[in-house]
């Protein structure tokens, strides 16, 4: 049979579902692998479920010269060299559609967390220092009525528009292609310029791909327009910001406050974060519900399938730029 390595743990369901179709090799105890570690397990690979920890790049494709498809479990792929990958014939797969409302709920609630001071004000509370309400205590920013702006709108960022709508928000996106006129329509959203965006926008929200054309798409300068009394939230991927200078923009009150759930060098993160309360972190759990991490994993199993099983185009083929 052909061998499939799965390199993190996933569901039950999943493990079985490949079982019934090849020789699989999975890490269910989910240790983090070293790298020589994961190189000799993959050496006679046809298929590879990948986590988005896993840096798939000549090392790793010279390591498995079997290698067919590498499918990996996430939306986003900046883990995987494509262009490596499709020069030596090797099928690139994502899951995306799937988690498209789960992440759009935690979008918002990462919003609301940042602008309401969630978690600076629960913090305050289990330290002991609540001892009587008064007027002015944990002021936040009000989410009804006010401006997002959307830097990116397929289909996470048009699912947030939905549930922006239904809380009264007026809905900016920037994006180099216009959506339709329906769509936009349908969604009470309007196509702005960046500067724009950034200057009228109340929160700025970022849920777009990283790529070299969006390294860094938001830094000091682009702080600097946005609103003193605007939030920035970051569910997207590390390097779209300049973590650096949103730090500066934090300590130095340019803007209110962020919600962050990407960093650039995930896991590491910058130390200078945990000392602000004006930020609200969670590590990269946009999609972390039990019935959306099912269905990631199941989507990544069903691209191996495709492909290895049934000589088929996987559903979920990433495309060289």
């Amino acid at each position: 049979m052909r061998k499939v390595v799965v390199t993190r743990e996933v569901f039950k369901e999943t493990i079985d579902f490949l079982e019934a179709h090849f020789d699989v090799l999975s890490n269910q105890e989910d240790r983090l692998l070293g790298r020589e570690e994961l190189l000799c397990r993959i050496s006679d690979a046809e298929g590879i479920q990948t986590a988005g920890s896993d840096q798939v790049d000549d090392e790793f494709l010279d390591a498995a010269p079997k290698l067919r498809i590498v499918a990996n479990t996430a939306v986003g792929y900046n883990n995987i060299d494509v262009q490596a990958c499709s020069q030596r014939g090797v099928i690139v797969t994502n899951t995306p559609g799937v988690l498209d409302e789960c992440v759009a709920d935690y979008a918002f609630g990462l919003m609301i967390a940042a602008c309401r001071r969630i978690g600076e004000s629960e913090r305050y509370l289990r330290s002991g220092q609540w001892k009587a309400m008064y007027l002015k205590q944990m002021l936040g920013l009000d989410i009804n009525g006010a401006t997002l702006g959307l830097v990116g709108f397929g289909r996470i960022g048009q699912a947030i528009a939905k549930r922006a709508n239904g809380f009264g928000m007026r809905v900016l996106y920037h994006t180099r292609s216009r959506v339709s006129e329906s769509v936009e329509r349908n969604l009470n959203a309007a196509h702005v310029n960046k500067p724009q965006l950034l200057q009228e926008s109340d929160v700025v929200m970022l849920i777009l791909p990283y790529a070299k054309e969006t390294h860094h798409i938001i830094g000091e300068q682009e702080l600097s327009q946005m609103k003193s009394k605007s939030v920035l939230v970051n569910i997207a991927r590390g390097g779209i910001v300049d973590d650096r200078a949103l730090i500066k923009a934090l300590k130095e009150k340019t803007i209110f406050a962020a919600g962050l759930d990407v960093y650039e060098g995930e896991p590491q993160l910058d130390p200078e974060f945990l000392k602000l309360e004006n930020v609200v972190l969670s590590p990269h759990i946009g999609s972390a519900s039990e019935p959306t991490r099912r269905a990631m994993a199941m989507a990544a199993a069903r691209n191996l399938v495709a492909v290895l099983a049934n000589s088929e185009k996987p559903i979920n083929l990433v495309r060289p730029n």
